[in-house]
């Protein structure tokens, strides 16, 4: 009967405790999402055929009822008109159709339950799914969040190392610096040593510097 005889089996299926049990849930979400999409569309597929047996049963078995409600009337029109042969006609017809009524009913009860089965089987699949992707999104969340988190461990065991390298750079600036402050500090004593020798001759020395040199033109 295709997919309506793993009725039992969809309806009693418990996909969150599966997956409590298994090592690789990611793995057996994806798995069992699949396997529950195929099921669906074979439920989808079927369903329109199921759906019309129940509809061609229930019409066969009104129409049935409404024959033997026929069968009755005239039985009765025919006993008013004096003519119970006629009657007994009547009435021995709507013996065969209420026999053949008990077996359309059957029928009838068959396609009806297949169609509530059916839609049962379409909701469960359906819930099934809804289920499995929230506890994938919320997994998918969690590893992601675990692998951020190894990064992170790995990230933080290189800190000594760079750690170790700034420190280096540090040192190196900092040897750098006060060379350049002790070269400035030479610097400026040769300076002064400069400044020393070549001042500028006070007004005083030049004038002695003239008479000097009129002294001696004499």
């Amino acid at each position: 009967m295709g997919i309506l005889s793993r009725f039992r089996d969809i309806m009693k299926m418990n996909v969150n405790a599966l997956l409590d049990k298994v090592e690789d849930p990611e793995k057996t979400i994806d798995d069992y999402m699949q396997n529950l999409n195929i099921d669906l569309g074979r439920v989808k597929a079927e369903t329109a055929s199921v759906l019309a047996d129940e509809k061609r049963t229930k019409r066969a078995l009104d129409e049935c009822r409404a024959e033997i409600k026929k069968l009755q009337h005239y039985a009765m029109k025919a006993v008013e008109a004096g003519n119970d042969e006629e009657a007994r006609k009547f009435l021995e017809r709507k013996v065969k159709q209420a026999e053949k009524l008990e077996q359309l009913q059957a029928f009838y009860d068959v396609a009806s339950s297949n169609a509530e089965n059916m839609q049962q089987m379409q909701d469960k699949l359906a819930s099934d799914m809804d289920q499995l992707e929230v506890r994938r999104i919320k997994l998918k969340g969690k590893i992601a969040a675990a692998k951020v988190q190894q990064s992170l461990n790995a990230m933080g065991g290189q800190d000594s190392m760079f750690e170790a390298m700034e420190e280096k750079v540090n040192r190196a600036y900092d040897e750098a610096m006060a060379i350049a402050e002790l070269r400035a500090g030479t610097k400026d004593d040769l300076d002064d040593l400069f400044a020393q020798y070549e001042k500028s001759t006070s007004a005083e020395d030049e004038l002695a510097a003239i008479k000097e040199k009129l002294k001696d033109q004499k």
